[in-house]
């Protein structure tokens, strides 16, 4: 199956989404939804459950099973969670997403490494992405995932997310890049237009300590990862910067969001 993602500024336009991928037949075991826009009644009808993933500190809620009304419209089959994700906040995954959010919160914390994270997400959730939901989500935006059958499938469901206003993963992807550019261009401090020379690798490194396997990993730790998938260019200094401020970048995210938590007690 191949999974397509919609990533939606209003959840009014996410909902309708849904509705209308529902309308052409598609079932919830096809349907994914991540959103930080649980208010407190939605977060107290997921109740707690006693298997709680070991890291996820004080969690709203656990993974159940059957209908909740959310955006799947009280399909049996759908399933949802309700946890806090350091870093980004109280998220409801509704569907598919909600197997896979205790990936999405160990790699979250960098309490999980390597294969165990890519193995809790081969529902549907592509773990390379997790930085670029995670900054949807952070800004309060909606994500849906779509698995879809076969191609044709594919390109209907392409249309439906293109007709209800949502961006394509890649144009996030660059809009997360976009926002960060200028301070990395700024810290790297090389003389005028090296930067842009270099941006590809230093970016490409950058990414790479925000993915599932290098999250919470030094250069060092992750040097046989990053020789496996970015051998050409691993070694190169500007890729090893890269990875160290995507390091830092996320550090700074968990400690911002751990000051700002307990600001709130």
């Amino acid at each position: 199956m191949e999974t397509t993602v919609g990533i939606f500024s209003q959840r009014q336009d996410a909902e309708n989404a849904v509705k209308q991928l529902r309308a052409l037949g598609l079932t919830p075991k096809h349907l994914s939804i991540l959103t930080p826009e649980a208010s407190e009644q939605e977060i107290h009808t997921v109740p707690t459950t006693e298997t709680e993933q070991p890291g996820m500190g004080n969690a709203l809620g656990g993974v159940i099973g059957g209908g909740t009304g959310l955006f799947l419209g009280g399909a049996a089959g759908s399933a949802a969670a309700s946890l806090l994700v350091p870093g980004v906040g109280p998220i409801i995954a509704i569907g598919l997403a909600s197997a896979a959010l205790s990936g999405l919160v160990g790699a979250a914390i960098g309490a999980t490494a390597g294969g165990a994270v890519e193995d809790s997400l081969d529902t549907g959730l592509p773990h390379d992405e997790l930085f670029v939901y995670e900054d949807a989500l952070r800004q309060g935006r909606t994500v849906v995932l779509v698995l879809s059958e076969n191609k044709e499938q594919e390109e209907t469901v392409r249309n439906v997310l293109i007709h209800t206003r949502a961006e394509s993963l890649d144009a996030a992807r660059e809009q997360w890049w976009i926002g960060l550019r200028d301070a990395e261009e700024a810290a790297y401090n090389a003389p005028d237009g090296e930067f842009s020379r270099i941006e590809s690798t230093y970016r490409a490194g950058f990414q790479a300590a925000l993915q599932s396997p290098g999250r919470g990993r030094s250069y060092e730790e992750a040097r046989e990862y990053l020789r496996e998938h970015y051998p050409t260019f691993y070694l190169e200094e500007p890729f090893r910067r890269g990875y160290e401020r995507g390091q830092a970048h996320q550090q700074g995210l968990l400690e911002r969001y751990k000051q700002s938590t307990e600001g709130r007690k």
